[in-house]
């Protein structure tokens, strides 16, 4: 028995070992640096994963994906309306469960910064606050307000305490060596005058109080107090200094690109100026920088806030909403951290010294007492690119650009180069272009298959107006979020009048209707007038319909619609929602105006259909007919399906539909509205990346629907016997849905033979003396797939863009085979970029190698 209590031993320490960073605490401090972590000071790369936008599914590939691509932490949120929607009723279930994402960063090998807020903006619901919040008599949210201090106390030690139990902080020898309190809140405190400081500093104080073990931060909040540390959000964070003299330089959050809009394009902020702000902020002396975001997600369920943000949280973010790899983004900025990193022993050691090359041209130098040097060199002018004398040498240094040199002599890295010969060709190690593509199920399949959603359809007609018992009268109109507490998007505003028959004889009346927020639907005598919208710049509808009057009791319903409440701005809970009026009759006998705002209302909170729990599929309810009822307003759609084959992930087409939300096996996957479209200008076919970036500077989709594919995750589908449940509120045509699933149709590389070789290999070569070639590297963007085919390979002069290379003047003729034979089978696989591999297939003359590739 002896053997068996050795063996109960070595499991016990064995599973000790697998989770050691429960037992082994590591200390986290800071100095004017950097973030000490064990006694050491470390440049550290962040990326923001909020975890409820994706799915615990999805969560140990995004986040190995996040490691591959350089990434030494991950940043959330934490969604307080998620984990308490009820007051003292938690939830951390499924997307919601906290712990389990921080321990699968944890075995993946990454830091966590946890940002517990709890106000957290992201163009989430009500900033990301409960609404039972609002209802707190005395409650003044984000001030010194007992009511809310106690509630915002009480949330904040609830997440600590979790973490805690865990042993989930650095500390505890668990992950998280960061924790954020509030958000943003200098950007809007001035509106809360002298309350404002002494809020700022009771939050403060009470993380301290907390004990967690790790370094507190407040973002954009120049007077955090001590020992909190101040840190910077936004484009660009070079310029930023911390409030005091011994916090580091630290981004919370530097934008990939920005958020999508019903009603809006779509924008996109190109690579070579999102990697020449994170060098100029290493350049000038940072060493903690996050992406917001590194992966964006999706918006499930009625989460999105602003109003009008879209159910995509894709952010044009270096991994895509459905998961996949963003070329070249992710492949360039991993060959910045790389690049970074070797300078880290300087970074690290010594503060930077700035000296002027020029007009818009200058160096920073790192360099220690034993010798250790680094040096970023910058071109910051936006028209010209310009030689400049660094160090006995020579540099080239394109516009808006900062070149890396680990040992204060060569380059390993350019912000800017990307692209070869300024033409759209992609160049650089790893930074492979991907061209994504949505392959529609029709596209690919039978047709009985593609007509998934054209049969075994029915219905449920949503009654217009008063449907529920629970409806209640009141004088005068409403306001939404009070009546309803968010619980509903709907709010039904319905009035009977028998005066109206005074005026039966005119049949030009109008009803005009002054709205507060997102949209409405109108109807008279149970039958559709109209309906009216705002948009994220201006979310106030004006209403004015024809109506047609009858002798007798005449029935007006107003259903005000809301997508997404207010999440950001000074006293955002205070503004309101639903129909704000007048409400008025217009040009009765005599020319006259009835004013009905001020009668007696009757309301409903929520639909019929919620009531009745049509999302799930399983009511009794449903009503199959021989003729399914199509562009009707107000029509809910049940139907079944199979889950499209192979493991791509899964997009839903809304072509055909108007406005709604969508379920799937009962999860909502959001609301839709591909009839919003975009405006027909603002877009440009190419951005030039040189300047100040903005979220209106680079636009693309102008004159299409907002967003028409939206997000399934593949967890949450069967093979077979599949629900999906719709609400339609304007009019749609259910039988054009389709499915679309999420493939890299090919990967392209274009690398030089005078392109700096990888940066990998830079520290071998100096120490050998010795220069690598360049290399091109191919690597599938996702797990499971290998290169199945080489469509293109040209050594020479090759030129056009990923999907239409074609070969030049001067062109090796083994190129195809050698590649092929490589790289086919392969994840990934790398090629040198050199006459030693492919011969000299025309001498003088510079060279380089076009790769188009496709995985499966």
């Amino acid at each position: 028995m002896r053997w068996l209590a050795y063996v109960s031993i070595l499991l016990i320490l064995v599973e000790l070992i697998s989770h050691s960073y429960y037992v082994i605490g590591t200390t986290v401090t800071y100095d004017h640096r950097a973030l000490v972590i064990d006694g050491k000071r470390r440049v550290l790369m962040s990326g923001s994963i909020h975890y409820p936008r994706s799915t615990p599914e999805m969560w140990p590939d995004l986040i190995q994906k996040s490691k591959d691509g350089g990434l030494d932490v991950i940043e959330t949120y934490v969604f307080w309306n998620l984990h308490e929607p009820v007051q003292n009723q938690f939830d951390f279930e499924g997307r919601n469960d906290l712990v389990k994402f921080v321990k699968t960063v944890a075995e993946a090998g990454l830091y966590v910064h946890l940002r517990i807020g709890p106000y957290v903006c992201a163009e989430w619901n009500y900033g990301g606050f409960p609404l039972w919040l609002h209802f707190i008599p005395g409650i003044k949210l984000r001030t010194d307000n007992e009511p809310f201090k106690r509630e915002m106390q009480r949330f904040t030690a609830k997440i600590v305490d979790m973490m805690q139990q865990e042993k989930l902080f650095a500390s505890q020898g668990g992950p998280i060596i960061l924790s954020q309190i509030e958000n943003e809140y200098g950007n809007i405190d001035g509106a809360y005058g002298s309350a404002a400081k002494s809020y700022i500093n009771w939050a403060a104080g009470m993380a301290i109080s907390l004990d967690t073990g790790v370094p507190w931060v407040m973002c954009q909040q120049a007077d955090a107090p001590d020992p909190i540390i101040n840190t910077c959000n936004g484009f660009y964070c070079d310029q930023f200094t911390p409030n005091s003299g011994e916090k580091p330089k630290m981004w919370t959050e530097n934008w990939t690109g920005w958020f999508l809009s019903f009603g809006g394009a779509s924008p996109y902020r190109p690579v070579e100026d999102i990697a020449f702000s994170v060098a100029r902020f290493f350049q000038r002396g940072g060493t903690f920088q996050n992406y917001y975001m590194y992966h964006g997600g999706t918006n499930f369920g009625r989460t999105s806030g602003g109003p009008f943000i879209a159910t995509s949280y894709d952010y044009d973010a270096p991994i895509d909403e459905y998961g996949l790899i963003r070329q070249p983004k992710w492949g360039h900025l991993k060959d910045l951290h790389k690049a970074i990193k070797l300078c880290e022993e300087a970074l690290i050691a010594t503060d930077p010294k700035s000296m002027s090359l020029g007009s818009n041209l200058e160096a920073h130098v790192y360099k220690t007492g034993s010798g250790v040097c680094a040096a970023f060199l910058a071109n910051v002018g936006t028209q010209s690119d310009a030689t400049v004398n660094f160090n006995g040498n020579s540099y080239h240094l394109p516009a808006w650009s900062v070149s890396i040199l680990p040992d204060c002599k060569n380059v390993v890295f350019n912000t800017a180069k990307v692209c070869l010969n300024n033409s759209s060709d992609i160049l650089g190690i790893n930074s492979q272009a991907v061209n994504p593509k949505f392959q529609r199920q029709s596209d690919k399949e039978t047709a009985d298959s593609s007509e998934a959603f054209q049969s075994d359809w029915s219905s449920f007609t949503e009654p217009v107006g008063i449907s529920k018992r629970n409806a209640f009268l009141k004088q005068g109109l409403v306001e939404q979020i009070n009546t309803t507490a968010d619980v509903s998007d709907y709010l039904w505003y319905s009035l009977r009048y028998k005066k109206l028959s005074l005026f039966f004889f005119f049949n030009s009346s109008s009803i005009l209707n002054n709205l507060c927020f997102n949209s409405v639907y109108c109807a008279l005598m149970r039958a559709f007038v109209g309906s009216g919208k705002g948009n994220s710049g201006n979310a106030k509808v004006t209403l004015e319909k024809p109506i047609t009057l009858i002798p007798g009791k005449n029935t007006v319903d107003l259903m005000s619609i809301t997508v997404g409440l207010q999440n950001y701005g000074a006293f955002y809970d205070l503004v309101g929602a639903g129909i704000t009026g007048p409400v008025k009759l217009k040009g009765l006998k005599n020319g006259t105006t009835l004013d009905l705002s001020t009668n007696q209302w009757t309301y409903q909170i929520g639909l019929k259909g919620e009531e009745l729990g049509l999302s799930d599929g399983s009511s009794s309810q449903w009503v199959s007919l021989s003729t399914l009822p199509k562009n009707q307003p107000l029509t809910w759609y049940k139907t079944t399906f199979d889950a499209p084959g192979g493991n791509d992930p899964i997009a839903l087409d809304f072509t055909g539909m108007g406005k709604g939300e969508a379920w799937v096996n009962g999860q909502s996957i959001g609301r839709f509205w591909p009839t919003y479209i975009a405006p027909q200008s603002g877009c440009t076919d190419s951005c030039n990346y040189r300047g100040s970036y903005s979220s209106s500077k680079c636009l693309k989709n102008c004159g299409k629907p907002s967003q028409k594919l939206y997000h399934v995750p593949r967890s949450w589908i069967k093979p077979s016997g599949n629900t999906l449940v719709l609400f339609e509120e304007i009019g749609g045509d259910p039988t054009q849905l389709s499915f679309a699933t999420r493939q890299a149709e090919s990967l392209c590389l274009h690398v030089s033979e005078s392109h700096p070789p990888p940066v990998d290999t830079w520290s071998s070569d100096v120490k050998t003396g010795t220069k690598s070639d360049p290399v091109l590297q191919l690597e599938c963007p996702s797990p499971g797939q290998i290169i199945s085919s080489i469509k293109f390979a040209s050594f020479g002069t090759p030129h056009g863009a990923c999907g239409t290379y074609s070969h030049g003047r001067c062109s090796s003729k083994a190129a195809l085979s050698i590649v092929k034979e490589t790289c086919i089978g392969s994840k990934s696989c790398r090629v040198e970029v050199s006459i030693n591999t492919f011969g000299d297939p025309c001498r003088g003359v510079s060279k380089s190698l076009a790769v188009e590739a496709t995985c499966t």
